[in-house]
């Protein structure tokens, strides 16, 4: 069965920086969009970041793009999600999900999600 298990999440300093990963099997990962979404405490969830199959590009959420950058290891089958400049309105628990776009937002993941925690 499909399986993601997100990894990397940690407590940062604003400013700082945190590398996610999430290590996909049980499904032909290579033609499958992906993307990373979060979910802060008491909100709904939040479409962060999607990559595409063809050219591995990315689309990003106005609230971290330029700070943000989405990668795809398909060899490996792993999905990534390098943070620059984190905020402390980034803190959330970070989930990747199979999908392309906002409404990646709507998928529950089945992923345990990594915390991400950014205070001083």
């Amino acid at each position: 069965q499909v399986q993601l298990v997100e990894s990397g999440g940690g407590l940062v300093q604003p400013g700082g920086s945190l590398r996610l990963s999430c290590a996909a099997s049980g499904f032909t990962f290579y033609i499958y969009a992906m993307s990373w979404v979060r979910q802060a405490p008491g909100k709904g969830r939040e479409w962060v970041a999607s990559i595409n199959t063809s050219d591995k590009s990315g689309i990003y959420a106005d609230s971290v793009k330029g700070r943000f950058a989405i990668s795809r290891n398909d060899d490996e089958n792993t999905l990534y999600l390098q943070m620059n400049s984190l905020k402390p309105e980034d803190t959330a628990v970070y989930y990747c999900v199979k999908d392309w776009g906002i409404q990646a937002a709507r998928v529950v993941p089945s992923g345990p999600g990594t915390q991400v925690t950014v205070s001083s």
